[in-house]
Protein backbone atom coordinates (compact mmCIF):
# COMPACT_ATOMS: atom_id res chain seq x y z
CA UNK A 1 0.00 0.00 0.00
CA UNK A 2 1.78 3.41 -1.44
CA UNK A 3 1.16 6.15 1.53
CA UNK A 4 2.01 9.51 0.78
CA UNK A 5 2.44 11.52 3.57
CA UNK A 6 3.80 14.91 3.35
CA UNK A 7 6.71 16.40 5.79
CA UNK A 8 4.36 18.52 7.36
CA UNK A 9 1.97 15.93 8.80
CA UNK A 10 4.65 13.76 9.55
CA UNK A 11 5.62 16.51 11.94
CA UNK A 12 2.40 15.95 13.67
CA UNK A 13 3.03 13.15 16.33
CA UNK A 14 -0.29 11.39 15.79
CA UNK A 15 0.07 11.98 12.19
CA UNK A 16 3.62 10.16 12.27
CA UNK A 17 2.16 7.34 14.64
CA UNK A 18 -0.52 6.73 12.31
CA UNK A 19 2.05 6.57 9.15
CA UNK A 20 3.88 3.69 10.88
CA UNK A 21 0.67 1.31 11.23
CA UNK A 22 -0.18 2.24 7.79
CA UNK A 23 3.26 1.36 6.64
CA UNK A 24 3.28 -2.01 8.70
CA UNK A 25 -0.21 -3.06 6.99
CA UNK A 26 0.23 -5.62 4.25
CA UNK A 27 -3.16 -5.54 3.30
CA UNK A 28 -3.08 -9.14 3.35
CA UNK A 29 -6.71 -10.19 4.20
CA UNK A 30 -5.98 -12.11 7.42
CA UNK A 31 -7.34 -9.88 9.57
CA UNK A 32 -10.62 -10.04 7.32
CA UNK A 33 -12.15 -13.20 8.76
CA UNK A 34 -12.14 -12.19 12.45
CA UNK A 35 -14.50 -9.34 11.74
CA UNK A 36 -17.57 -8.75 13.68
CA UNK A 37 -19.04 -6.24 10.77
CA UNK A 38 -17.91 -8.10 7.84
CA UNK A 39 -19.05 -11.28 9.02
CA UNK A 40 -23.14 -9.99 9.48
CA UNK A 41 -22.50 -7.25 6.00
CA UNK A 42 -20.19 -8.82 3.76
CA UNK A 43 -19.02 -5.19 2.59
CA UNK A 44 -15.70 -5.37 2.46
CA UNK A 45 -15.22 -1.31 3.50
CA UNK A 46 -16.97 -2.75 7.21
CA UNK A 47 -13.44 -5.10 7.46
CA UNK A 48 -10.67 -3.74 9.19
CA UNK A 49 -8.73 -3.99 6.34
CA UNK A 50 -11.33 -1.82 4.25
CA UNK A 51 -11.62 0.76 6.80
CA UNK A 52 -7.21 0.68 7.16
CA UNK A 53 -7.59 2.00 3.34
CA UNK A 54 -10.25 4.29 4.13
CA UNK A 55 -8.35 6.33 7.36
CA UNK A 56 -5.49 6.32 4.55
CA UNK A 57 -6.91 8.32 2.47
CA UNK A 58 -8.51 10.26 4.89
CA UNK A 59 -5.34 11.07 6.82
CA UNK A 60 -3.39 11.33 3.37
CA UNK A 61 -5.68 13.93 1.75
CA UNK A 62 -5.76 16.30 4.85
CA UNK A 63 -9.16 17.20 4.49
CA UNK A 64 -13.47 16.91 6.07
CA UNK A 65 -13.71 13.14 5.77
CA UNK A 66 -16.84 12.05 3.17
CA UNK A 67 -19.80 10.43 4.38
CA UNK A 68 -18.57 7.35 3.57
CA UNK A 69 -15.83 7.15 5.30
CA UNK A 70 -17.79 8.47 8.08
CA UNK A 71 -20.39 5.63 8.20
CA UNK A 72 -17.89 2.96 7.47
CA UNK A 73 -15.50 3.89 11.01
CA UNK A 74 -19.18 4.59 12.84
CA UNK A 75 -19.51 1.23 12.05
CA UNK A 76 -16.49 -0.78 13.77
CA UNK A 77 -16.70 -2.28 17.16
CA UNK A 78 -13.19 -1.58 17.88
CA UNK A 79 -13.32 -5.21 18.95
CA UNK A 80 -9.70 -5.40 17.99
CA UNK A 81 -10.33 -9.07 16.83
CA UNK A 82 -8.08 -8.03 13.96
CA UNK A 83 -4.95 -7.17 16.06
CA UNK A 84 -4.84 -11.27 16.98
CA UNK A 85 -4.19 -12.27 13.79
CA UNK A 86 -2.43 -9.63 11.96
CA UNK A 87 1.23 -10.99 11.05
CA UNK A 88 3.15 -7.78 10.80
CA UNK A 89 1.19 -6.58 14.28
CA UNK A 90 -0.15 -3.15 13.05
CA UNK A 91 -1.85 -1.37 16.29
CA UNK A 92 -5.46 -0.93 14.67
CA UNK A 93 -6.66 0.35 18.07
CA UNK A 94 -4.50 3.18 18.02
CA UNK A 95 -5.14 4.15 13.87
CA UNK A 96 -8.39 3.62 14.53
CA UNK A 97 -8.62 5.88 17.66
CA UNK A 98 -6.50 9.05 15.73
CA UNK A 99 -8.78 8.57 13.02
CA UNK A 100 -11.91 9.05 15.17
CA UNK A 101 -10.33 11.69 16.79
CA UNK A 102 -9.96 13.35 12.95
CA UNK A 103 -13.27 12.82 12.33
CA UNK A 104 -14.45 14.46 15.61
CA UNK A 105 -12.37 17.58 14.93
CA UNK A 106 -13.11 17.91 10.67
CA UNK A 107 -16.90 16.40 10.38
CA UNK A 108 -20.21 18.02 10.73
CA UNK A 109 -22.13 15.56 11.97
CA UNK A 110 -26.13 16.11 11.90
CA UNK A 111 -27.22 17.94 14.66
CA UNK A 112 -29.56 14.73 16.06
CA UNK A 113 -25.78 12.90 16.33
CA UNK A 114 -23.69 15.54 17.58
CA UNK A 115 -26.48 16.11 20.31
CA UNK A 116 -26.93 12.32 21.13
CA UNK A 117 -23.47 12.28 21.20
CA UNK A 118 -22.77 14.92 23.55
CA UNK A 119 -25.74 13.46 26.29
CA UNK A 120 -23.47 10.35 26.35
CA UNK A 121 -20.17 11.73 27.08
CA UNK A 122 -22.02 13.58 29.55
CA UNK A 123 -23.32 11.29 31.14
CA UNK A 124 -21.90 8.15 31.04
CA UNK A 125 -18.54 9.06 33.04
CA UNK A 126 -20.68 10.36 35.92
CA UNK A 127 -22.50 8.29 38.20
CA UNK A 128 -24.91 10.90 39.61
CA UNK A 129 -25.88 12.46 36.27
CA UNK A 130 -26.01 8.40 34.87
CA UNK A 131 -28.11 7.25 37.80
CA UNK A 132 -30.52 10.09 37.61
CA UNK A 133 -30.82 9.58 33.90
CA UNK A 134 -31.65 5.87 34.58
CA UNK A 135 -34.02 6.94 37.13
CA UNK A 136 -35.86 9.10 34.15
CA UNK A 137 -36.14 6.42 31.59
CA UNK A 138 -37.59 4.17 33.75
CA UNK A 139 -40.38 6.62 34.06
CA UNK A 140 -40.68 6.60 30.48
CA UNK A 141 -40.30 3.10 29.53
CA UNK A 142 -43.86 2.43 28.33
CA UNK A 143 -43.58 5.25 25.91
CA UNK A 144 -40.31 3.75 24.32
CA UNK A 145 -42.13 2.71 21.33
CA UNK A 146 -42.83 5.83 19.67
CA UNK A 147 -39.73 7.12 20.23
CA UNK A 148 -36.58 7.37 17.49
CA UNK A 149 -34.89 4.06 17.01
CA UNK A 150 -31.20 5.35 18.99
CA UNK A 151 -33.53 6.66 21.80
CA UNK A 152 -36.01 3.79 22.02
CA UNK A 153 -32.67 1.33 22.62
CA UNK A 154 -31.40 3.35 25.11
CA UNK A 155 -34.93 3.37 27.23
CA UNK A 156 -35.78 -0.62 26.61
CA UNK A 157 -31.28 -0.69 27.69
CA UNK A 158 -32.34 1.03 31.04
CA UNK A 159 -31.88 -1.84 33.59
CA UNK A 160 -35.73 -2.17 35.94
CA UNK A 161 -33.23 -1.68 39.34
CA UNK A 162 -30.66 0.14 40.31
CA UNK A 163 -28.69 -1.22 43.35
CA UNK A 164 -28.06 1.65 45.66
CA UNK A 165 -24.53 3.63 45.50
CA UNK A 166 -22.11 1.21 47.60
CA UNK A 167 -20.36 2.79 50.60
CA UNK A 168 -17.45 0.87 49.39
CA UNK A 169 -17.07 2.94 46.28
CA UNK A 170 -16.03 6.09 48.19
CA UNK A 171 -12.43 7.14 48.97
CA UNK A 172 -11.46 4.95 51.33
CA UNK A 173 -8.50 2.56 52.42
CA UNK A 174 -9.53 -1.41 53.41
CA UNK A 175 -7.03 -2.98 55.27
CA UNK A 176 -5.87 -6.73 54.33
CA UNK A 177 -7.33 -9.61 56.62
CA UNK A 178 -4.22 -11.31 58.21
CA UNK A 179 -0.97 -10.67 57.23
CA UNK A 180 -0.95 -7.53 54.33
CA UNK A 181 1.16 -9.04 51.41
CA UNK A 182 0.28 -6.55 48.53
CA UNK A 183 -1.13 -2.64 48.60
CA UNK A 184 -3.43 -2.17 45.36
CA UNK A 185 -5.41 0.74 44.26
CA UNK A 186 -8.97 -0.32 42.96
CA UNK A 187 -10.20 1.56 39.97
CA UNK A 188 -14.49 1.70 40.72
CA UNK A 189 -15.20 2.72 37.29
CA UNK A 190 -17.99 5.13 36.01
CA UNK A 191 -21.44 3.24 34.55
CA UNK A 192 -20.32 -0.13 36.86
CA UNK A 193 -21.07 2.10 39.93
CA UNK A 194 -24.58 2.74 38.89
CA UNK A 195 -25.37 -0.26 37.66
CA UNK A 196 -24.00 -2.81 39.09
CA UNK A 197 -22.12 -2.58 42.59
CA UNK A 198 -21.67 -6.01 43.36
CA UNK A 199 -18.72 -6.38 41.16
CA UNK A 200 -16.42 -3.92 43.41
CA UNK A 201 -18.19 -5.54 46.28
CA UNK A 202 -16.92 -8.86 45.61
CA UNK A 203 -13.62 -7.60 44.66
CA UNK A 204 -12.92 -5.78 47.88
CA UNK A 205 -13.94 -8.88 49.68
CA UNK A 206 -11.37 -11.08 47.65
CA UNK A 207 -8.26 -9.01 47.83
CA UNK A 208 -8.98 -8.73 51.04
CA UNK A 209 -9.20 -11.90 52.44
CA UNK A 210 -5.73 -12.66 50.23
CA UNK A 211 -3.53 -10.24 52.20
CA UNK A 212 -4.37 -7.36 49.63
CA UNK A 213 -4.66 -3.71 51.44
CA UNK A 214 -7.35 -1.94 49.19
CA UNK A 215 -7.27 1.38 48.40
CA UNK A 216 -10.09 3.83 46.32
CA UNK A 217 -7.87 6.83 45.90
CA UNK A 218 -9.69 10.01 45.88
CA UNK A 219 -10.23 12.11 42.63
CA UNK A 220 -10.81 9.00 40.44
CA UNK A 221 -13.42 9.18 38.36
CA UNK A 222 -13.78 7.70 34.78
CA UNK A 223 -11.11 6.25 32.62
CA UNK A 224 -12.05 8.14 29.73
CA UNK A 225 -12.69 4.88 27.47
CA UNK A 226 -16.26 6.46 26.73
CA UNK A 227 -14.95 9.75 25.57
CA UNK A 228 -12.09 8.50 24.00
CA UNK A 229 -13.69 5.84 21.35
CA UNK A 230 -15.82 8.81 20.30
CA UNK A 231 -13.16 10.86 19.19
CA UNK A 232 -12.98 13.24 22.13
CA UNK A 233 -9.77 13.68 22.96
CA UNK A 234 -10.02 16.52 25.23
CA UNK A 235 -12.65 15.00 27.33
CA UNK A 236 -10.67 11.56 27.37
CA UNK A 237 -7.44 13.05 28.30
CA UNK A 238 -8.71 15.18 31.08
CA UNK A 239 -10.29 12.11 32.76
CA UNK A 240 -7.07 9.91 32.26
CA UNK A 241 -4.74 12.91 33.35
CA UNK A 242 -6.80 13.21 36.27
CA UNK A 243 -6.10 9.47 37.60
CA UNK A 244 -2.72 9.47 36.81
CA UNK A 245 -2.23 12.20 39.33
CA UNK A 246 -4.43 10.65 42.09
CA UNK A 247 -2.82 6.99 41.97
CA UNK A 248 1.01 8.89 41.55
CA UNK A 249 -0.08 10.45 45.22
CA UNK A 250 -0.21 6.49 46.23
CA UNK A 251 2.37 5.43 44.37
CA UNK A 252 4.90 8.30 45.71
CA UNK A 253 3.00 7.73 49.52
CA UNK A 254 2.67 4.52 50.92
CA UNK A 255 3.73 2.67 47.79
CA UNK A 256 1.21 0.66 45.27
CA UNK A 257 1.91 -3.05 44.11
CA UNK A 258 -0.86 -2.87 41.38
CA UNK A 259 -3.71 -1.04 40.49
CA UNK A 260 -6.63 -3.51 40.16
CA UNK A 261 -9.12 -2.55 36.85
CA UNK A 262 -12.27 -5.21 37.18
CA UNK A 263 -14.13 -3.70 33.75
CA UNK A 264 -11.94 -5.07 30.81
CA UNK A 265 -12.81 -2.26 28.40
CA UNK A 266 -11.45 0.24 31.21
CA UNK A 267 -8.10 -1.74 31.45
CA UNK A 268 -7.09 -1.57 28.08
CA UNK A 269 -7.60 2.29 28.04
CA UNK A 270 -5.39 2.83 30.95
CA UNK A 271 -3.17 0.30 30.00
CA UNK A 272 -2.41 2.65 26.63
CA UNK A 273 -1.97 5.51 29.42
CA UNK A 274 1.91 5.55 28.08
CA UNK A 275 0.45 6.24 24.61
CA UNK A 276 -1.92 8.78 25.28
CA UNK A 277 0.10 10.75 27.23
CA UNK A 278 3.66 9.92 25.23
CA UNK A 279 4.55 13.22 24.14
CA UNK A 280 3.27 15.21 27.03
CA UNK A 281 4.25 16.51 30.92
CA UNK A 282 2.98 13.14 32.05
CA UNK A 283 5.01 10.64 29.93
CA UNK A 284 6.64 9.25 32.99
CA UNK A 285 4.14 8.75 35.24
CA UNK A 286 1.60 7.68 32.76
CA UNK A 287 3.74 5.04 31.80
CA UNK A 288 4.09 3.91 35.33
CA UNK A 289 0.08 3.96 35.88
CA UNK A 290 0.39 1.70 32.80
CA UNK A 291 2.95 -0.85 33.96
CA UNK A 292 0.82 -0.98 37.40
CA UNK A 293 -2.49 -1.84 35.68
CA UNK A 294 -3.74 -5.35 36.22
CA UNK A 295 -7.11 -6.87 35.27
CA UNK A 296 -8.12 -8.80 38.38
CA UNK A 297 -8.10 -11.90 36.74
CA UNK A 298 -4.05 -11.24 36.35
CA UNK A 299 -3.51 -10.92 40.15
CA UNK A 300 -5.97 -13.19 40.96
CA UNK A 301 -3.63 -15.80 39.04
CA UNK A 302 -0.90 -14.31 40.82
CA UNK A 303 -2.48 -15.36 44.33
CA UNK A 304 -2.98 -18.57 45.81
CA UNK A 305 -6.70 -18.23 46.39
CA UNK A 306 -8.05 -20.52 49.30
CA UNK A 307 -10.78 -22.56 47.81
CA UNK A 308 -14.00 -24.16 49.19
CA UNK A 309 -15.30 -27.12 47.86
CA UNK A 310 -17.70 -25.61 45.19
CA UNK A 311 -20.48 -27.90 43.18
CA UNK A 312 -19.75 -28.00 39.55
CA UNK A 313 -21.83 -24.84 38.73
CA UNK A 314 -22.13 -25.02 34.79
CA UNK A 315 -20.13 -21.70 33.45
CA UNK A 316 -20.44 -20.44 30.50
CA UNK A 317 -17.43 -17.91 29.60
CA UNK A 318 -17.71 -14.87 27.45
CA UNK A 319 -13.92 -13.49 26.66
CA UNK A 320 -14.90 -10.28 25.99
CA UNK A 321 -12.69 -8.25 23.17
CA UNK A 322 -10.89 -6.00 25.07
CA UNK A 323 -9.83 -8.75 27.75
CA UNK A 324 -9.01 -11.05 24.94
CA UNK A 325 -7.96 -8.93 22.04
CA UNK A 326 -7.19 -5.67 23.85
CA UNK A 327 -5.51 -7.28 27.05
CA UNK A 328 -4.37 -10.44 25.66
CA UNK A 329 -5.54 -12.44 28.61
CA UNK A 330 -7.29 -15.29 27.04
CA UNK A 331 -6.78 -18.29 29.38
CA UNK A 332 -6.48 -16.64 33.08
CA UNK A 333 -10.20 -16.66 33.81
CA UNK A 334 -10.90 -19.68 32.63
CA UNK A 335 -8.60 -21.43 33.97
CA UNK A 336 -9.26 -19.61 37.88
CA UNK A 337 -12.93 -20.38 37.37
CA UNK A 338 -11.74 -24.44 36.73
CA UNK A 339 -9.78 -24.23 39.78
CA UNK A 340 -12.42 -22.81 41.63
CA UNK A 341 -14.31 -26.32 40.35
CA UNK A 342 -17.04 -25.22 38.05
CA UNK A 343 -17.46 -26.83 34.57
CA UNK A 344 -16.66 -24.26 31.90
CA UNK A 345 -18.43 -24.05 29.38
CA UNK A 346 -16.62 -22.25 26.00
CA UNK A 347 -19.06 -21.78 23.27
CA UNK A 348 -18.50 -21.97 19.17
CA UNK A 349 -16.79 -18.49 17.91
CA UNK A 350 -15.83 -17.86 21.30
CA UNK A 351 -13.97 -15.25 19.85
CA UNK A 352 -17.14 -13.30 18.18
CA UNK A 353 -18.35 -9.91 19.57
CA UNK A 354 -21.43 -9.40 21.81
CA UNK A 355 -22.07 -5.97 20.23
CA UNK A 356 -21.69 -3.87 23.55
CA UNK A 357 -18.86 -1.90 22.46
CA UNK A 358 -18.90 0.39 24.81
CA UNK A 359 -21.20 3.03 24.03
CA UNK A 360 -21.77 1.04 20.43
CA UNK A 361 -24.97 -0.89 21.21
CA UNK A 362 -26.62 2.98 21.67
CA UNK A 363 -25.25 4.60 18.69
CA UNK A 364 -25.26 1.17 16.71
CA UNK A 365 -28.38 -0.26 17.23
CA UNK A 366 -29.14 -2.60 14.34
CA UNK A 367 -25.79 -3.50 14.00
CA UNK A 368 -25.41 -4.58 18.13
CA UNK A 369 -28.73 -6.45 18.51
CA UNK A 370 -27.82 -8.78 15.48
CA UNK A 371 -24.36 -9.65 17.40
CA UNK A 372 -25.99 -10.17 20.51
CA UNK A 373 -28.87 -12.64 19.23
CA UNK A 374 -25.91 -14.23 17.94
CA UNK A 375 -23.63 -14.47 20.75
CA UNK A 376 -26.60 -15.19 23.43
CA UNK A 377 -27.38 -18.04 21.03
CA UNK A 378 -24.05 -19.69 21.21
CA UNK A 379 -23.56 -18.81 25.24
CA UNK A 380 -27.22 -20.83 25.62
CA UNK A 381 -26.51 -23.66 23.50
CA UNK A 382 -24.37 -25.73 26.40
CA UNK A 383 -26.95 -25.83 28.58
CA UNK A 384 -25.36 -23.33 31.16
CA UNK A 385 -26.38 -22.46 34.66
CA UNK A 386 -24.89 -19.33 34.23
CA UNK A 387 -23.07 -16.55 32.41
CA UNK A 388 -19.37 -15.02 33.67
CA UNK A 389 -18.14 -11.94 31.65
CA UNK A 390 -15.36 -9.77 33.07
CA UNK A 391 -16.61 -6.48 31.75
CA UNK A 392 -20.19 -4.75 32.99
CA UNK A 393 -20.96 -3.56 28.98
CA UNK A 394 -21.14 -7.00 27.40
CA UNK A 395 -22.66 -8.04 31.12
CA UNK A 396 -25.87 -5.78 30.90
CA UNK A 397 -25.67 -6.90 26.52
CA UNK A 398 -25.95 -10.49 27.30
CA UNK A 399 -28.23 -10.13 30.15
CA UNK A 400 -30.77 -8.06 28.02
CA UNK A 401 -31.28 -10.95 25.72
CA UNK A 402 -31.43 -14.29 28.23
CA UNK A 403 -32.80 -15.32 30.96
CA UNK A 404 -29.75 -16.73 32.48
CA UNK A 405 -28.07 -15.23 35.42
CA UNK A 406 -24.97 -13.25 34.49
CA UNK A 407 -22.41 -12.10 36.62
CA UNK A 408 -18.74 -10.95 36.89
CA UNK A 409 -15.66 -13.65 36.54
CA UNK A 410 -14.57 -11.87 40.25
CA UNK A 411 -18.15 -12.26 41.69
CA UNK A 412 -18.04 -16.62 41.26
CA UNK A 413 -14.30 -16.57 42.49
CA UNK A 414 -15.23 -14.66 45.64
CA UNK A 415 -17.91 -17.07 46.06
CA UNK A 416 -15.52 -19.96 45.53
CA UNK A 417 -13.25 -18.44 48.55
CA UNK A 418 -15.95 -17.35 51.22
CA UNK A 419 -17.71 -14.90 50.07
CA UNK A 420 -21.55 -14.63 49.50
CA UNK A 421 -23.33 -16.54 46.56
CA UNK A 422 -23.85 -13.74 43.50
CA UNK A 423 -26.80 -12.06 44.13
CA UNK A 424 -27.96 -12.64 40.73
CA UNK A 425 -27.45 -16.55 41.38
CA UNK A 426 -29.56 -16.29 44.31
CA UNK A 427 -32.06 -14.51 42.30
CA UNK A 428 -32.44 -16.74 39.96
CA UNK A 429 -33.06 -19.68 42.00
Amino acid sequence: MQINFTQQQLAEPAMASSYVELCACLQCDYCTPNCPTYQLMGDEFDSSRGRIHLIKDMLESDCKPDEKTVTHIDQCLSCLACMSTCPSSVHYMHLLDHAREYIEQKHQRPLYDRALRWMLAQLLPYPGRFRLAMRGARLVKPLAFVMPRKIRGMIEYTPDRLPPPSVNEKPQCFPAMGERKRRVALMTGCAQKTLNTDINDATIRILRRHGCEVVVAQDTGCCGALTHHMGKTRESHAAAARNIRAWMKEVNGAGLDAIVINTSGCGTVVKDYAHMFRDGEQAEDAATISRLAKDISELLADIELNHNPMPGLRVAYHATCSLQFGQRIRFTPKRLLKSAGFTVIEPRDSHACCGAGGTYNLLQPEISERLKARKVKALEEGAPDVIAAGNIGCMMQIGSATGLPVVHTVELLDWATGGPMPRALEEYS
